[in-house]
């Protein structure tokens, strides 16, 4: 503490030594909103094509699939949110296509004793796109699953809209170029 009557400086009370950091908020603000501008663009893209790659695999299994039987080898308890309580459980098993036999992930999250047999249909050429009966027959391929990754996507264009009307607004009102008239920074004459 100072005492009585000491005069308090107003800058820092020491430096460190080496060089000093200034931050130029405007810059960092450039670079948090480009990374979010890419994030988005990364999000639309890909949740489009999980989209359709959804689409794609319910068509085909509708259009292309066989029934199989898949043997449940196993089944583990999933635990949701703190630990404590289930969330489901997942399970592999067998099936045999083509004379191969594959192990798949069954779709959905029953509880299936081990050797039980599921009624299944897959994909002749691609074992692992299969599903259960009773799952295929509540899918359906649906533009629904585009409505995030559009509106995503009007986010995204407002954005960067919203970023180039900032940017050229700005440069209209940037000061004019200090060279342009004859005379220079610090009254010097161009010569």
């Amino acid at each position: 503490m100072p005492a009585v009557g000491d005069r308090v400086a107003d800058g820092p009370v020491s430096t460190l030594r080496g060089a000093g950091v200034s931050v130029d908020g405007r810059r960092v603000a450039r670079v948090a909103f480009g990374i979010c501008i890419a994030i988005l663009a990364v999000l639309v893209v890909v949740l489009s094509v999980a989209g359709a790659q959804k689409n794609s695999h319910i068509t085909r299994l509708k259009d292309h699939g066989v029934p199989v039987t898949l043997t449940v080898s196993h089944c583990q308890g999933l635990l949701g949110g703190s630990g404590s309580n289930d969330a489901g459980y997942a399970c592999s098993g067998t099936l045999s296509m083509g004379g191969r036999r594959y192990s798949e992930s069954i779709p959905g999250d029953v509880l299936r004793a081990p050797g039980a047999a599921v009624r299944a249909v897959a994909v002749p050429g691609d074992p692992p796109l299969v599903s259960t009966v009773s799952t295929l027959a509540g899918e359906r391929a649906s533009w629904r699953v585009f409505i995030v990754p559009a509106i995503l996507l009007v986010i995204l264009a407002l954005l960067a809209g919203g970023g180039l009307l900032r940017k050229r607004h700005s440069r209209s009102r940037a000061p004019a170029d200090p060279w342009s008239s004859s005379r220079g920074p610090r009254g010097r004459t161009r010569g």
